[in-house]
């Protein structure tokens, strides 16, 4: 993927904040899930999470806000040169690293095909542009996903991460929802 020098000024901007927010609320994760309108979702069959790196937001208690709403659970497998893909998950089960050494399910599960992604990012806008952290994984792999079906994108954020503006190119996957420590809020 090219760079964008708006976006990569803009991330350069956005790992240092997002810090700061993860620092300031350790509880965000669980404050988020519990603003979620589940019944919102539950015409969904499968979701996936996400294993939070860093100073990501927490996506566990969200994902299992969402499996005891009666939704299957999976989580990315990334790959340094394909697109994403998707394992059940059963939170019962040891994990195993990826090509980036994210814990993801082992190969012997399921492989899914999930209709709401639940996916981290730097910025977001109330347009539903996100920011990610550059190597289009996420857009890759929803992209090849929507082609296959309808997927809901929603984005997992700190309020404090919403910028006026991020600037959107024609290969960026939309986003749907947010979500945030104080607000859902559907943009398309």
């Amino acid at each position: 993927m090219a760079s964008n020098p708006a976006k990569s000024t803009l991330r350069k901007h956005m790992r240092a904040l997002r810090a700061q927010l993860a620092a300031a609320a350790p509880d965000a994760g669980a404050l988020a899930a519990a603003r979620l309108p589940v019944e919102r979702l539950q015409a969904h069959r499968v979701f996936s999470g996400y294993h939070a790196l860093g100073d990501e937001m927490d996506a566990y208690p969200l994902m299992r806000r969402l499996a005891d709403a009666g939704l299957a659970a999976s989580l990315p497998v990334a790959s340094r040169t394909e697109p994403m893909t998707f394992r059940l998950w059963d939170p019962r089960s040891p994990m195993e690293p990826d090509e980036f050494g994210i814990p993801a399910p082992p190969p012997h599960e399921d492989v899914v095909y999930p209709d709401l992604v639940i996916c981290p990012l730097l910025a977001f806008d109330r347009r539903g542009h996100r920011l990610g952290q550059g190597k289009g994984h996420y857009d890759r792999t929803v992209e090849q996903l929507r082609e296959r079906q309808p997927v809901f994108l929603l984005g997992l954020a700190y309020a404090g991460q919403e910028v006026d503006a991020v600037p959107a190119e024609p290969h960026d996957q939309p986003l749907d929802a947010i979500l945030t420590e104080t607000e859902y809020m559907e943009v398309r």
